[in-house]
């Protein structure tokens, strides 16, 4: 498994061509106070399997606090199946739309995927508290 890209922002489509449209990157976010919820936004990611790696493959991707602590967890599947001559390593390529998520405190937060006991790091987000919003 290698980690061809991982991102959060506002919204991402895969194209027909399955190119990736995406609006609006982020790594940080501000907040006026603790626990802070965000209303929306998206996780993109591309995985590219080896050969050994074919089938119904089980993953989770969780979201996890300053202190490596799970916020939430996404459970899902992909299948992976061999590619034609002319195509490259197969790929599973996800867009998550997340909603209401609440962040309890301030810090560095991580999305990390695991398969079959190897977790990958995806994308830093960064919660930085500023007073200047409360209002």
């Amino acid at each position: 498994m290698k980690l061809l890209y991982a991102l959060l922002c506002e919204d991402a489509h895969i194209r027909h061509d399955g190119r990736l449209d995406v609006h609006g990157i982020f790594h940080q976010l501000y907040a006026p106070a603790f626990p802070a919820q965000q209303d929306r936004m998206t996780l993109a990611v591309a995985v590219e399997w080896a050969p050994a790696e074919r089938g119904r493959i089980e993953f989770s991707i969780d979201l996890l606090d300053p202190a490596d602590a799970p916020v939430i967890t996404i459970n899902g599947h992909t299948d992976v199946a061999d590619q034609g001559e002319l195509q490259g390593p197969p790929q599973t390529r996800l867009v998550m739309p997340l909603e209401g998520v609440v962040f309890p405190t301030e810090g560095s937060f991580t999305f990390q995927l695991s398969v079959a006991g190897e977790k990958l790091r995806l994308t830093p987000l960064h919660l930085i508290e500023n007073a200047a919003l409360r209002g």
